[in-house]
């Protein structure tokens, strides 16, 4: 049975810290124990906290707490990434469907650093054609569209992502615009790491927050 999630701890960001400057195998392998008692437990836990309010947002994802399920790897795939280190100095989780075409699907996540953490939803990348799906639901009910991004206003969650260095909707709504010239975006609360990080309150927290998304996401869905 995997643990009730307790918050994570001190040693939870030492690993990562430590990775970070000694990225290599015989390191790794010497503190192996390390990721999986101060790192992979914690995380797992947190995802079968969060599950069950997740599953409320969508029924279709996938949550169960296992690594290349909703946990990422500690290793980095180097074939086609200019960065060479074998590991991993963050790790993340995503609830997201339970496709092959994930990429293109909104999903929920939340990811850890060694100074900092954030939490979100959006797409991890997106192709072309899911972008201009998206700019033409926008132009087609931009009302609907503007009530789902209501929760902004709140300042708690900002937007990022990749957009073209020259607006491709020049003369009509400024917000719009902002939305409709990403190539792709996802919406994110980023953190210094602070007491929260480190409480069993946080998974519930989470979970909290990412429901404010949940009008969003399902209009993204819908794409």
């Amino acid at each position: 049975m995997t643990k009730i999630f307790e918050g994570f701890t001190p040693q939870t960001v030492s690993f990562l810290s430590d990775i970070e400057v000694n990225n290599n195998k015989v390191w790794y392998e010497s503190n192996k124990e390390r990721y999986k008692k101060d790192v992979l437990l914690p995380f797992q836990s947190l995802v079968a906290q969060m599950s069950w309010e997740m599953l409320n947002i969508d029924p279709e994802f996938e949550t169960t707490p296992a690594v290349d399920k909703t946990i990422s790897r500690i290793y980095r795939d180097i074939r086609f990434s200019k960065d060479k280190t074998p590991y991993r100095s963050n790790v993340w989780i995503t609830f997201k469907t339970k496709t092959t075409d994930w990429k293109n699907k909104p999903a929920f996540f939340f990811e850890l650093f060694p100074d900092w953490y954030r939490f979100g939803m959006g797409y991890y990348t997106s192709e072309k054609n899911i972008m201009d799906r998206f700019r033409e639901k926008i132009e087609s009910r931009p009302a609907e569209f503007l009530m789902c991004t209501e929760f902004l206003k709140e300042k708690v969650f900002s937007v990022e992502g990749e957009s073209y260095k020259r607006s491709i909707y020049k003369g009509k709504n400024e917000y719009i615009a902002q939305w409709y010239d990403y190539k792709f975006f996802y919406i994110t609360c980023n953190r210094k790491k602070d007491e929260k990080l480190f409480s069993p309150e946080l998974a519930q927290y989470l979970t909290e927050s990412m429901k404010k998304l949940e009008p969003m996401y399902r209009y993204l869905k819908k794409i």
